[in-house]
């Protein structure tokens, strides 16, 4: 039987805090799971394959262990930047913030293509599209980032003032969480000026790397004592269509905002021109089936742990997954010996503790559910 444990007070809170924006993959409740599974192991260094927004590795680095962060998104190697090489306390960033937020706002390519008028509360514009921020903000967006490019920072520098202008964007915004479409009326939120402040940074005894690239490249040359991975699953939706918006879409304005580089935009989001399906895809967001009957990301997660350099990995699962959860306890199999298997129901709230049996099968058919997995490589 699955015995299923009432979490206690302990639990929920027993994880440092972190910082990020809103993001549909984030781990952020899943943190005090993730850190009490590596707690158990006899590890110091930590492989944070998919780091997102950071906040695994901030947590990893501030609980003591060395973090190795990589991540295809431009803007999670800014917030890798940010959190995991600076070396200065929040205090010395506090003129540089201050300096930001009184350059004088501007019109600008941001506010031409992002900014829109109130218009008595809807966000429908003049030309029937719809913007992810008030004009008022985009003007100061537009001065701001073009300071930040003025003042040659060094590059820790630089990575906390983009990230002090994205975490202010993220909280004036008039969206759900991401960059694909935008509200019919504006937010509450949208209405409030624009004002950074400086990121939640910290230091720590140890030196962190950040890297930005495809995960198949990075895993040859780098080694760990375990590996965190959450590759971004596509969805098991048999009625999704092939053409569908990828996770590089998602967030374009943050790519945009850190390359600073004025790209191509296409659709009513405004959404860069490289972020397109076809361009953007990620081989574990494939819908299709392989040459072996499996589908494509079953494949990919079965060499992704094949090539991890790990003694150990913990390896995130969702239950809306593409990924089937017989095809993934096969392979998990075949790569080496999983140890434990954490769920996690958002929904009841509560945290079960399984034994490596194919009862986690059936549960993982309940929607809203995320796994944890410790494997063992071979």
């Amino acid at each position: 039987m699955t015995q299923t444990l009432e979490l206690s007070p302990d639990i929920l809170t027993d994880a440092p805090m972190t910082e990020g924006v809103k993001y549909a993959g984030s781990k952020l409740k899943l943190l005090p799971y993730i850190l009490r599974m590596v707690r158990t192991l006899d590890v110091h260094t930590v492989l944070d394959g998919f780091s997102g927004t950071t906040r695994v590795s901030q947590a990893l680095a501030k609980s003591g262990y060395r973090v190795i962060a990589n991540d295809l998104a431009v803007w999670s190697r800014t917030f890798g930047t940010c959190y995991l090489r600076n070396r200065k306390p929040p205090e010395k960033y506090t003129e540089l913030i201050a300096h930001l937020n009184a350059v004088k706002p501007k019109d600008g390519w941001f506010t031409e293509h992002y900014g829109g008028l109130s218009n008595g509360g809807s966000a429908v514009q003049p030309d029937g599209l719809k913007k992810p921020w008030q004009v008022h903000n985009t003007r100061k967006l537009d001065a701001i980032r073009g300071e930040i490019e003025r003042l040659r920072l060094p590059p820790v520098e630089k990575a906390v003032a983009l990230t002090s202008l994205i975490l202010g964007l993220d909280q004036v915004d008039s969206t759900l969480g991401h960059y694909v479409s935008y509200l019919q009326d504006w937010s509450p939120r949208s209405y409030k000026p624009l004002t950074l402040r400086v990121p939640a940074v910290f230091t720590t005894a140890e030196t962190h790397q950040v890297f930005r690239g495809d995960i198949f490249d990075l895993l040859p040359k780098v080694e760990a004592d375990l590996a965190y991975l959450d590759p971004p699953y596509g969805s098991n939706n048999e009625k999704m269509p092939p053409s569908r918006v990828r996770y590089a879409s998602y967030y374009h304005l943050w790519t945009t905002i850190c390359l600073h580089d004025e790209p191509e935009l296409f659709g009513k989001a405004g959404r860069r021109a490289d972020t397109s399906d076809t361009i953007a895809a990620s081989v574990f967001e494939e819908f299709r089936r392989g040459a072996s009957g499996r589908f494509a990301v079953v494949e990919s997660i079965e060499r992704l742990i094949r090539n991890t350099r790990a003694r150990w990995i913990i390896l995130s699962y969702s239950s809306g997954g593409r990924a089937t959860a017989r095809e993934l306890q096969d392979v998990l199999n075949s790569c080496g010996t999983v140890r434990e298997v954490q769920e996690i129901d958002y929904k009841k709230n509560v945290m079960a503790g399984m034994k490596w049996t194919k009862e986690w099968i059936k549960d993982s058919e309940t929607p809203n559910r995320e796994f944890l997995f410790l494997i063992e490589k071979r």
